[in-house]
């Protein structure tokens, strides 16, 4: 592995970042409605267990899923159910004030851990590109490494993005909409909650 490798990975990490899913919306709505030290917090645990699963991957550990389907097909209903109930507690509070708002979301960072953790995609996703990105027969050092690496750039990616959305600016914006706002973010994770379900 030489630095190649780590700039070809973190192009297509950033790459994977900046495309709409439930880690990256999650993490905007988390900034906008409870600020800056929250979207961090949601943030920081999206990060911290994509990096595990980087690591798991390059261990092999994917290869579970394909000797037993049936942990994959626990862990796609557990996690698009998740997904689902976020969407729910979006909807049912869009109508909150940000006072009342902040039942929705206690532990920010347990938040973000869960919604990586019960994405059993996240583990495939990472293994495809580490296959494609990284030679065979890394060390240790070498693995742990790719890990932290990954642990720093989705958190300063993420810390950017809760910084973005928390200014005064984008705040004022969000609380003239946020009914709508919150609704329209509420589909979106539901959406992709079914289809983390239904998907094969």
């Amino acid at each position: 592995m030489d630095i190649t490798h780590i700039i070809a990975f973190n192009l297509a990490l950033l790459a994977a970042l900046v495309s709409p899913g439930p880690a990256m919306i999650c993490a905007m709505q988390a900034s906008l409605s409870h600020g800056r030290a929250a979207g961090t917090k949601v943030g920081l645990g999206l990060a911290t267990i994509a990096s595990v699963w980087v690591v798991l991957a390059l261990f092999g550990f994917d290869v579970l899923f394909e000797i037993y389907p049936w942990l994959y097909f626990g862990a796609k209903i557990v996690g698009g159910a998740y997904l689902i109930y976020i969407a729910f507690m979006m909807w049912k509070h869009a109508s909150d004030g940000l006072h009342q708002e902040s039942r929705v979301i206690r532990r920010p960072f347990v938040h973000g851990a869960l919604i990586n953790l019960l994405n059993p995609k996240s583990v495939l996703f990472g293994a495809a590109m580490l296959v494609v990105i990284f030679p065979p027969g890394m060390s240790l050092p070498q693995i742990l490494f790719v890990g932290a690496n990954q642990l720093v750039v989705e958190s300063m990616f993420y810390a950017f993005i809760a910084f973005g959305f928390s200014t005064r600016t984008m705040a004022g914006g969000y609380l003239r909409a946020k009914k709508y706002i919150d609704r329209m973010a509420a589909m979106i994770i539901g959406i992709l909650g079914l289809r983390l379900i239904w998907s094969r």
